[in-house]
Formats: C-alpha cells, sequence, structure tokens
C-alpha cells in the first residue's frame, strides 16, 4: 500500500473514533494485565462478566495471591481455560512481587518474562497504560494486515514489524485499536462487511463482498 493511501486510511480511522477504547474492563495497571491476560481465546464480553466481581477484591499482585488460586478459578470458572489461566496468573502474582515490588513494570522482556504474558499481552498493556507506541497483533489485525495489503506476512511478528513501518507516526498511538475495532465488527473473518466499511477504496482484497 502507497504511503499516500496508508496515511489516508488511518486520517479516515482517526475522524471516524478520535478516541479509540478497549473494550476490557480494568481498574489499573496490573488488572489491566490480568485481563488482557484472561481474554486470550477468550471474548472481551466474556472476561468482563467474569472479572466483574474479581476487580472489586482484587487490585493488586498481592490482592490476587490472597485470594488463592482456588477462589480465583471461581470467578474465572466461565472462560476458557481457565485453570491454566488461573495458575499462571497466580505465577504472575507471585513474580511481581518478588520481583518488581509488587508493580507492573513499563518493560517489554520483563513482561514477557511473566507467565500467561506474551508479546502481544505486552504490546497491549504498554500501549493501554503507558502510551507507547506498539503494535498488538491478534487474529483480527494479522488478517486485516494481510487483506488490505498494509501489512503482508505469513506470521504474527512479521505483520507486527511491517505495521510499525506502516502506521504513520501521528496515528501509533491508537492505530492498534482501529485496526481490532476493524477486523472484528467490519472486515470480518468469514464475510466481511465491506458495504460498511470506510476504506474500501484503499483496500487490496480482491474478494469484497460489494
Amino acid at each position: 500500500m502507497k504511503k499516500a493511501d496508508r496515511e489516508e486510511l488511518f486520517r479516515r480511522f482517526e475522524e471516524d473514533n478520535p478516541e479509540p477504547e478497549g473494550e476490557l474492563d480494568y481498574t489499573n495497571v496490573y488488572t489491566l494485565l490480568v485481563a488482557v491476560a484472561l481474554s486470550a481465546q477468550a471474548t472481551d464480553v466474556g472476561v468482563n462478566k467474569a472479572t466483574k466481581k474479581l476487580f472489586q477484591i482484587v487490585s493488586t499482585p498481592q490482592d490476587m495471591l490472597d485470594l488463592g488460586e482456588p477462589q480465583l478459578k471461581d470467578h474465572i470458572k466461565t472462560i476458557g481455560l481457565y485453570n491454566s489461566k488461573a495458575k499462571n496468573v497466580m505465577k504472575a502474582a507471585q513474580m511481581l512481587v518478588d520481583l518488581h515490588d509488587g508493580v507492573v513494570p513499563n518493560d517489554q522482556k520483563a513482561l514477557e518474562a511473566l507467565p500467561g504474558v506474551g508479546r502481544k499481552t505486552a504490546n497491549v498493556v504498554r500501549n493501554l497504560a503507558w502510551g507507547e507506541h506498539t503494535m498488538a497483533v491478534d487474529t483480527h489485525i494479522f488478517r486485516l494486515g494481510n487483506r488490505t495489503g498494509l501489512a503482508k506476512g505469513k506470521t504474527v511478528l512479521e505483520v507486527e514489524k511491517k505495521l510499525m513501518k506502516a502506521v504513520p507516526i501521528q496515528y501509533m498511538l491508537h492505530a492498534h485499536h482501529w485496526l481490532i475495532l476493524h477486523g472484528r465488527y467490519i472486515c470480518k473473518a468469514r464475510k466481511p462487511e465491506c458495504a460498511k466499511c470506510i476504506i474500501y477504496d484503499l483496500c487490496s482484497y480482491k474478494a469484497k463482498t460489494v
């Protein structure tokens, strides 16, 4: 995609939604980290339902340790893979207490070292919590990058790296939100709603539905 088209694409996203927000509920950086980690292979709506009461009593890693794994499982049992996720959340809480004085660090490597926290989760947290220019590539963004021609790649990391170069700097703060929302609600996996797409004319997807 040409530079002018990339700039126009994000200009339209910004015009349509100047202040995009993530759809996960959280109360601080720690609960954001937990929510994003729990959202893997689960819907944001499902995670929000499961954490509504949890985040009323847990706001720090120590709170999570005091709650205990059995009680955590009880809160998140409606989420897929809740057993393994609960174990990872507890291990991560212990590491945060032991290594970081109970504070979530704004450090990519340190975050990725936490159980259950991969590159995508770390990118989301750093962007939302500290406004870092990161690109969290999920299935929606991976699909969108390849479909539109904005950033084609065979792997998530390849698409991430290309997007970091392709997105104009003035749009980097909100770029991954716009792309996720567009992929989730418009450029859907099975049947993209091209008639509703505000970047239709900029997209190189050959199987457009209109």
